[in-house]
């Protein structure tokens, strides 16, 4: 069975949310707008709403992780759920236990959703073909593969500030192989109707295959960031990396860092995005990362929200009882 399949039920509604290759514009859309209607719940004296009261989430990180992570566990927290953090550096996996196992005995603890990241590329996948009826997954980075909620999260932030995608101009720069939020990004951004894409990167860090995802490659970035709306940087994927795809990190810096000077060719009200980790001056510099340009904090915040609705629609509820 497709992820396509497998994470939609008869009617097109989520039932996980794997990957956003296969989804539709219209489910991307309902994320964005649900995700829009519990911003208020942040802003509230008690930031907490009832729709997954009862319910158990469990987060299995198999890879370290800081702001998905703690977003997915405060967004569980303001929908109300009980929540199961595995140490996975303590779980029986590290003493032998396969993941089948360990899906099997989590299940005996009767847990309602798994959030999950894992270095194999196709383990939500995996998760979600194994789980109990009723019993939903949502894939928090699978290996080289996806990490569908960063990229809605980074679709909530371009809209939040640049409002229609028809018109804009997306640059995506860096480490295009090993980033499993770029190949989101783009499902995203070709579903939303982006105007153009482009990816700039030297040509070590493209997998085979960018070309046929529907973008515009360059490898010289100051041609590639001429008159775009918004600049997405990623980090090098140093733990991913096999061999010697590249000369230094100063020397990345110096061909694909990106500047005040370097940005100053992109639209002038561009916005400046990165999922994190960022590495300062290795592909982006302090100045710009802290500039009035970036809204890379403000993703951060936008995770909660989206990474919420996401959950709730999982469950069959709408985000606008948020604002009972």
């Amino acid at each position: 069975m497709s992820a396509n399949n497998l994470q939609l039920d008869a009617n097109g509604k989520l039932l996980h949310f794997l990957s956003i290759e296969g989804l539709n514009q219209q489910i991307l859309t309902e994320i964005l707008d649900t995700a829009e209607s519990f911003t208020s719940v942040t802003d509230r004296t008690i930031k907490k709403v009832p729709i997954l009261r009862g319910m158990t989430v469990a987060n299995l990180f198999f890879e370290a992780s800081t702001r998905t992570r703690s977003t997915f566990e405060l967004a569980a927290q303001r929908l109300s759920a009980d929540i199961l953090s595995l140490d996975v550096n303590t779980s029986a996996t590290v003493k032998g236990e396969s993941l089948l196992d360990t899906i099997h005995n989590l299940q005996a603890m009767q847990i309602d959703m798994f959030v999950i990241r894992h270095p194999d590329s196709g383990s939500a996948h995996f998760f979600a073909q194994h789980v109990h009826p009723g019993v939903s997954v949502l894939n928090a980075g699978d290996g080289q593969h996806e990490h569908p909620t960063q990229a809605m999260l980074d679709m909530y932030t371009i809209r939040h500030y640049k409002q229609d995608f028809s018109q804009l101009r997306v640059a995506i720069v860096g480490d295009i192989m090993h980033s499993r939020v770029a190949r989101s990004q783009i499902h995203a951004l070709n579903l939303l109707n982006t105007a153009e894409i482009r990816v700039i990167a030297p040509r070590t860090l493209l997998p085979v295959d960018t070309e046929s995802l529907g973008v515009h490659l360059y490898d010289n970035l100051e041609q590639g960031l001429l008159d775009v709306d918004v600049v997405i940087m990623l980090r090098l994927q140093k733990e991913r990396m096999r061999g010697a795809l590249l000369p230094s990190e100063k020397e990345y810096f110096k061909m694909y860092g990106l500047t005040q000077e370097r940005l100053s060719r992109a639209s002038p009200d561009a916005i400046v995005m990165h999922p994190g980790p960022v590495n300062r001056g290795v592909e982006i510099e302090s100045s710009v990362m802290d500039g009035s340009q970036s809204v890379i904090l403000q993703q951060v915040s936008f995770g909660i929200s989206v990474r919420m609705a996401v959950m709730s629609m999982i469950v069959g509820q709408s985000g606008l009882q948020a604002k009972a």
